[in-house]
Parts: C-alpha cells; structure tokens; sequence
C-alpha cells in the first residue's frame, strides 16, 4: 500500500511525456515527478492512499495508466468525480474514505470489508468506513471496465 498527499493530479498519474510512448512504457512515468522510481517498487494488486481532492485535473488517462502499473484499488479522504469515473470506467475501484489518510501507514497490510463498508489496517488495527459505490458503478468495476460491460451487453463489436 502507497500512501500521498492532498491534491494528487492527473498530471502526476499521467505526466505530458505519456502521450508520445508506447503503451506498454507509459506506467514507468507514473508519479515520478514527486516520487522518481516509485513506479518501479509497484506491485500487481497494490493499493493507493490519498489525501483530500485525489485525481484533480484534466481527463488525461491517468486511471488508466495506475491499472496498467498495477494499482488495484485507490482510497482518498477525496475523489475528484471526472476521476471517479475515470477509473471506474477502466476497472479500477476508487473510494471515499474520511480518515483514511491518517488511519494507515505505508507499506502495512489493509483489508477492504464491503459487506461492512469498513477499512482496517492490519497492523495498527485502526479503521476507517467508506462510502459505497452505487450497484451500476460496482458493475462496472466487477466487470474490468465499462468496455467490457458494453461488450457483454452486445452494444459494442469486437475490437478490429
């Protein structure tokens, strides 16, 4: 688990040099304004911590590029909504959680209850509860993205 800060932007997430590489190179650029490497100890299945305003900024694909990284799940005090649905709509799970920035520590275990809507670090043992996504985002989430779900629902052709 990785925590930030307040005010994480898009810019951050997907910095002006993304948009000239190839896909599979984009993740490497990942947050390396203010964390050069970070990228780099990132782990399939990670999960990131934010502060207040997560995901401010344009509509760059910034989403898009944390699930490529391997990032599976982002919990904020704060999500901007242009974000939200950024990454709701490539699969990743994004999350309200007021105190959540101060409840956990970098690096501990944490474990998401959704019957519960509770979030616990394993290792301080402090919890904290978000706010549940409505069914028809969680939808989309459970299926890897609204492409797919458009896909399965027969509103889309198969890819080229």
């Amino acid at each position: 688990m990785w925590v930030f800060g307040d005010d994480v932007n898009t810019d951050l997430m997907y910095p002006q040099i993304c948009y000239t590489l190839p896909e599979r190179e984009k993740p490497i650029h990942a947050m390396e304004a203010n964390r050069p490497g970070w990228a780099s100890m990132v782990r399939v299945g990670d999960i990131m911590i934010g502060g207040r305003n997560f995901g401010t900024g344009s509509s760059r694909p910034a989403a898009d590029n944390l699930k490529n990284l391997g990032i599976s799940c982002i919990i904020a005090e704060s999500v901007n909504g242009l974000f939200l649905r950024n990454a709701v709509n490539c699969g990743i799970l994004a999350l309200e959680a007021s105190g959540i920035h101060d409840a956990v520590v970098e690096g501990d275990i944490i474990t998401v209850d959704f019957q519960n809507s509770m979030i616990t670090d394993m290792v301080s043992k402090r919890s904290v509860t978000f706010r549940k996504l409505p069914s028809f985002l969680m939808e989309i989430i459970e299926n890897g993205g609204i492409i797919n779900v458009l896909r399965a629902k027969g509103l889309l052709g198969d890819p080229l």
